[in-house]
């Protein structure tokens, strides 16, 4: 387009018209407010493409050279095109972010009835590392869970349980153990920012090889000091498998620490035992579980209450926005599922067919655990809570990995068989329950003066004695197992690895359901 220009001067002369050159079209990508592009149009598209070939998949990675505004056009892209509340998200130039900052801020800021986020689950993590978790079942560590009691100093640091054949078991670090020191620094007093970041690095180091001296107080007051070096560790989520001999009958067991795939196995010979041992009802541990596989979540909740009660049934239906088709619910998954193919097999699942649960939680206890609650309650399970209010979150999302990082953006609300599915301040135990979101059961303690699967640890205890008597024990009402992000007022971010959070997955899940039909 050309611009003519003219101009009156004084003593009545005239100027000769200028042709202004046109102005070129931008070379590359822009944002402009309102106006969104498919998500194709900039994925893979990175400021460090990965070269060479995916271990988890076999295939070559898509990455080719882009720039930041390319992953800050595909985040803002997908996030409209799948977020459950993508019309509260505020469309913010990215120029004005990092790449992280400016996902962190894609996400609605409206609250709950109690005033707490809506959306308090919105977080990234490596691809590589949720990878290895979800699909290999392994991690990069010690093989301590963390339970962060207090974060400033005066800090306090508390083993919750170790992985079995870790650096820590082999160290003999037991549950309740209190962290001191890490390579002499002092970890509950100091307030140097050097302190801190090493603290940071050494607690949560993935960097094989790597050791640090940590320096114990045990719950007898005996003090422990252990050099832990960072390795592989295959993750044993599930744990403490019994059968307890009690007033009210036999009672199983089992400690369920995240829903990956891979507990398959150990889950199907844990209700193979129930069955066999002739358990009458139940206490599943998933005072630390963060969530993980929708699918799997549906196969326990069909092994705790078995055929007659799930049939013709739905687990969780599936609700997404309005911009996007709506999924088929899940259904109580009866079988043994190949999920490296995302099939079923001919294996049915064992089942005891109970009709009581007893579910021990704390706040931790989100997600894919909340879900299982939920399915089991929307069929009429009877399900007691001990422990403490869950961490309230009805919702899932599919992980997406985009130039190294896997997204973690909310897509989803799930609902029961009696389409409840509102619980986003969490399932509360309480003596009468009056609303949906509370749940017969009893306000206990995190003891961590007792391993877990001991009867005479607290909330075992009170499930058991709920069992015999129907009353509750008179115990402390607060749970001291607190979760935090951060060490000091100006210390870095801290990756919990017990911050894992529900997903589906949906290739197979896609899969799964298509050789149902």
């Amino acid at each position: 387009m050309l611009f003519t220009l003219s101009a009156c001067g004084g003593g009545g002369g005239s100027t000769t018209p200028t042709r202004l050159a046109p102005v070129p079209a931008p070379s590359g990508p822009i944002w402009q407010a309102g106006v969104y592009e498919s998500s194709e149009e900039f994925v893979a598209q990175c400021v460090t493409p990965r070269t060479g070939t995916d271990p988890f998949t076999g295939s070559p990675f898509p990455d080719v050279a882009g720039s930041a505004l390319t992953e800050k056009l595909w985040l803002r892209s997908f996030t409209d095109e799948t977020y459950l509340w993508f019309d509260k998200v505020p469309d913010n130039d990215p120029a004005n972010f990092s790449i992280a900052e400016y996902f962190d801020q894609l996400k609605t800021t409206e609250t709950t009835a109690s005033g707490n986020p809506k959306d308090n689950f919105h977080f990234t993590q490596p691809t590589d590392e949720y990878n290895e978790r979800t699909q290999s079942g392994t991690s990069a560590g010690y093989g301590i869970s963390w339970a962060f009691v207090s974060n400033s100093a005066p800090r306090e640091l508390v083993v919750r349980y170790v992985e079995p054949n870790s650096p820590a078991s082999a160290a003999n670090i037991p549950r309740g153990a209190r962290l001191q020191r890490i390579d002499g620094i002092d970890f509950i007093n100091t307030n140097n920012g050097g302190d801190i970041d090493f603290i940071n690095g050494a607690l949560f180091s993935s960097e094989l090889g790597e050791s640090y001296t940590f320096d114990f107080v045990t719950v007898d007051g005996s003090e422990l000091s252990a050099e832990l070096t960072a390795r592989v560790i295959e993750l044993s989520p599930v744990q403490n498998v019994k059968v307890l001999d009690t007033g009210a009958g036999r009672m199983g067991y089992l400690q369920f620490n995240t829903f990956i795939t891979p507990a398959q196995g150990d889950l199907i010979s844990a209700f193979q035992r129930f069955v066999n041992e002739a358990a009458t009802s139940l206490v599943v541990d998933l005072r630390y579980n963060g969530g993980g596989s929708l699918a799997l979540a549906s196969q326990i909740a069909y092994m705790v209450a078995g055929p007659n009660q799930t049939n013709n049934k739905i687990f969780d239906s599936l609700i997404y926005n309005s911009k996007r088709q709506q999924d088929e619910a899940i259904p109580f998954y009866d079988r043994e599922i190949d999920y490296a193919a995302g099939l079923f097999t001919d294996n049915v699942l064992p089942s005891p067919e109970f009709t009581r649960v007893y579910v021990l939680a704390t706040e931790q206890t989100c997600s894919a655990s909340e879900s299982l609650i939920n399915g089991l309650r929307g069929i009429d399970v009877e399900v007691i809570l001990i422990g403490d209010t869950t961490c309230g979150k009805p919702f899932g999302f599919v992980p997406e990995d985009n130039c190294g990082t896997t997204y973690f953006t909310i897509q989803l609300q799930g609902a029961n068989d009696k389409g409840f599915g509102e619980f986003s301040d969490g399932f509360s135990p309480v003596s009468s329950p009056v609303f949906d979101d509370q749940v017969l059961g009893c306000t206990v303690s995190d003891d961590f003066s007792n391993p877990l699967g001991f009867e005479d640890e607290a909330m075992l205890a009170a499930a058991i004695q709920f069992a015999e008597t129907g009353v509750c024990p008179n115990v402390s009402a607060a749970s001291e197992s607190v979760e935090r992000k951060s060490f000091g007022n100006d210390g870095p971010s801290i990756r919990s690895p017990n911050r894992y959070l529900d997903s589906i997955l949906l290739d197979d899940r896609r899969l799964i359901q298509s050789e149902r039909k």
